[in-house]
């Protein structure tokens, strides 16, 4: 476990805690590791909303599916990153989402309720950790309104572009790599990969933007 001491203390839920720390907090938890081969899931949808994770190494896709199996990509975490504890502290008793393995994964579970119960035993940075955590929900929140922004864009085009001008922003550079595939991509942004990679064909040919893969150049700004 303290070969990924170091991908822990850049986890947001333990900001400002030493990693010489991280073992007393690892028991105070009940911590575990967990690998996880790529196609597999950490949680499915309907199992108990008990624990929340960090990925570790790999990468893991929170995906939700509708009645009638269409998939949507709600995001795509990578190590250091914090994930399912939004339903986990919200009192849920079942996950509403699966959270599969994109890659070959290893990742940390911790028990919620370690979390959210103090006592006279509980170990010194629980006020830390519960900051934290207040702090990054409030991000994911953020996150989804942004979201929920691109979807309502009205065609597949708006959609896209809406997101690759914020990535642009977000990396404060015209040229990035987005953390998304294709079809990733055209699942989170809810529109058909079809549609969407027809949209890519024009914008490139127009000379708006240039891609390949998850690299991508807006021109022109």
């Amino acid at each position: 476990m303290k070969d990924f001491f170091e991908i822990l203390s850049q986890c947001p839920l333990f900001n400002g805690m030493e990693q010489s720390d991280l073992n007393s907090m690892i028991a105070c938890l009940n911590g575990k590791t967990m690998d996880v081969p790529k196609g597999n899931p950490v949680f499915l949808e309907g199992t108990p909303a008990r624990f929340a994770g960090v990925v570790l190494s790999g990468a893991v896709q929170v995906v939700r599916e509708d009645y009638y199996g269409n998939r949507s990509i709600m995001a795509i975490l990578q190590p250091g990153e914090l994930f399912a504890e939004v339903f986990s502290f919200a009192g849920l008793e079942t996950m509403p989402v699966s959270v599969i393995a994109s890659k070959d994964s290893t990742v940390f579970l911790l028990d919620c309720r370690r979390v959210l119960t103090s006592s006279t035993n509980s170990c010194p940075f629980h006020n830390i950790l519960l900051k934290n955590l207040l702090q990054e929900m409030a991000q994911k929140n953020l996150a989804l309104s942004q979201k929920i922004r691109y979807m309502s864009q009205k065609s597949t085009k708006e959609k896209l572009m809406a997101f690759l001008l914020d990535q642009a922003k977000q990396h404060k550079s015209t040229e990035f790599v987005i953390p998304y595939d294709r079809q990733a991509l055209a699942d989170y942004l809810g529109v058909e990969r079809s549609a969407m990679s027809a949209e890519i064909s024009k914008l490139k040919k127009s000379g708006q933007i240039d891609t390949k893969g998850s690299w991508f150049r807006i021109k022109g700004i």
